[in-house]
């Protein structure tokens, strides 16, 4: 079924995959914001998954399996909860046209969700695109401890087995430090992309 349209600006799911090819994201000022604006870092964070690690803590809790894992069962659900973890920020990127880009790309295939469920539903999870041979990761969230970071885990042991070459995090912070994220010069960004676009397809899903 198609996804409706929102009212007012737009972003063609076309027109979003040509930016992210050449190292460039939307953002929006806050939720409210009925427009977006293009962003290309100067720094660009990066996870390289051959080096990806896991913190010790985090090891103890992925052993008890505390949350069900799932892959892309519920993409409104994740970008809801993105959205409501960050309603009380300014930094905050998903207004309705990225809510309806990203809807899009999923129905395509080019957006994919990694979810934490428990018996009370959704707890956790992150969203993000793939282009060749690249994972750009969007957002996360998490409403029970640890959910989003084992997201995060079961996303690079998919990516590593899928052939994927780059997971992009578009900025780094210390949440995503602990995993191992750099900051990488825009030219080797660009560099690391185009490796990653022209050495084929990736398939997230088998």
């Amino acid at each position: 079924m198609a996804r409706p349209f929102a009212p007012g600006f737009r972003i063609p799911p076309d027109l979003l995959l040509r930016a992210y090819a050449t190292g460039v994201f939307p953002m929006a000022e806050s939720a409210d914001d009925p427009e977006v604006f293009w962003v290309r870092p100067e720094m660009r964070g990066v996870i390289p998954l051959d080096t990806f690690h896991v913190p010790k803590s985090l090891g103890k809790t992925l052993r008890r399996n505390p949350f069900r894992i799932a892959f892309d069962t519920d993409f409104d659900g994740v970008i809801e909860g993105c959205a409501e973890a960050r309603r009380d920020s300014t930094e905050t990127w998903i207004n309705a046209p990225i809510r309806e880009a990203y809807g899009l790309l999923f129905e395509n295939g080019h957006c994919h969700t990694v979810e934490a469920w428990t018996d009370e539903g959704l707890v956790g999870g992150l969203y993000g695109v793939t282009l060749g041979r690249a994972f750009f990761g969007e957002s996360m969230f998490s409403r029970r401890t640890d959910a989003s970071k084992i997201c995060l885990v079961h996303l690079v042991k998919r990516l590593r087995e899928r052939g994927f070459t780059l997971l992009d995090t578009q900025f780094t912070t210390p949440h995503l430090k602990q995993f191992g994220a750099i900051d990488v010069p825009r030219n080797r960004y660009e560099q690391l992309l185009q490796e990653a676009l022209q050495c084929g397809e990736a398939r997230f899903n088998p």
